[in-house]
Order: C-alpha cells, then structure tokens, then sequence
C-alpha cells in the first residue's frame, strides 16, 4: 500500500536525472536506493555491484526469467 512520505527537494533533484536514465520514475528511483542501501548495511562486505546484481537477479526471477545452468 503506497503511502506519502516528505523527501527533501535535493533528495528528489538528484534523483531526477538517474531515474530518466534508467527509464524509471522519480519514486522508483528513490525505492531503488532505498533497497540497495538496506542491501548494504546488511551486507557491509560486498561490494555495491555484487549487491545490485543480486537485486536484478531477485527481479529476474520474480519475471520467470530462468534458465538452467549446465555445468561443463
């Protein structure tokens, strides 16, 4: 269930030109960051672009986009 928060204008101009280039609105922007931030405190020792893997894979999935791997 959506519900309204107050974010900072600065917050909200920053995100502007990241969302437009990944073909995301503002809020979906601001979710994004908020997940991988909440990705990263609870997982300090990886890297960010292992943790965004992981978020892209965990949406992949949530697609049906599976395949199996063959080993060899």
């Amino acid at each position: 269930m959506p519900t309204a928060i107050e974010l900072s204008e600065l917050l909200i101009d920053q995100a502007k030109p990241f969302a437009q280039a990944m073909s995301r609105s503002v809020a979906e922007q601001i979710e994004y960051w908020a997940r991988l931030g909440k990705v990263a405190e609870e997982n300090p020792d990886l890297p960010i672009p292992m943790l965004q893997d992981m978020l892209v894979s965990l949406e992949e999935l949530k697609a049906g986009n599976l395949s199996v791997y063959q080993f060899g």
